[in-house]
């Protein structure tokens, strides 16, 4: 049975945009405005496409959450980039299943929970900013990590992690929330990677380069 959800972000978007980004676009229609009515016109026109990018890089769909149990869903759109078992001493501390996201810049960057729960620990880590598609960026980057305990009393770990154009992580929760499975919860702005770490006895549906949307992607299925 899914938790009672106690996050911030509504559970159906009653705004085409995610809420992080409406200073961005906000923004670029003041510019775009200014420059228009200057009548410098070359730059108006790069401004407004500008802001057409921005718009839609910020764009927040709802999405069909599958209701079958115990399936654990993608929190992120993107391509999987790594799905295999790891040591990790992190979040999970022991042996775990790890799945590697990779957002680039014309993905859905909202963040969704995979799996219902409740939040344990949330840990910021500052760090550098490689290209997320590389290894090293689990451990080297900029991260948010959330540790979460599920019904079935089960740990696992989501972590957002910055890229080498993504400067700023958005998390809207905290230790002690209830989170429902497919709920927004945070975003990571201009192209990232988000990393599953999840207990050895997960069943894992996807493969190395496929792609999956967050919210409605199932990626597995927690035991």
């Amino acid at each position: 049975m899914e938790n009672k959800k106690v996050t911030k972000w509504p559970a159906k978007a009653d705004f085409p945009f995610a809420r992080p980004g409406l200073v961005y676009i906000c923004s670029a229609c003041i510019v775009t405005g200014l420059l228009f009515f200057m009548g410098w016109w070359v730059p108006g026109v790069a401004a407004l496409a500008a802001t057409a990018f921005v718009c839609w890089f910020f764009r927040d769909p709802d999405r069909l959450i599958p209701g079958e149990e115990n399936a654990l869903v993608s929190p992120a759109d993107g391509r999987v980039v790594k799905a295999e078992k790891v040591m990790d001493n992190d979040y999970v501390d022991g042996p775990c299943i790890m799945v590697s996201i990779f957002m680039n810049v014309f993905n859905v960057h909202v963040n969704r929970v995979p799996f219902a729960g409740t939040v344990e620990e949330t840990t910021y880590y500052p760090g550098k900013f490689f290209n997320a598609s590389l290894d090293k960026a689990s451990k080297d980057n900029e991260r948010n990590a959330l540790v979460l305990r599920t019904n079935q009393g089960s740990r696992y770990g989501v972590v957002q992690i910055a890229g080498l154009v993504a400067r700023r992580i958005v998390c809207d929760v905290k230790q002690g929330d209830i989170l429902v499975r497919g709920d927004r919860y945070g975003m990571i702005c201009f192209g990232s990677r988000l990393d599953l770490y999840l207990p050895m006895d997960t069943r894992i549906c996807v493969k190395v380069g496929e792609r999956v949307s967050a919210g409605s992607s199932i990626v597995g299925y927690m035991a």
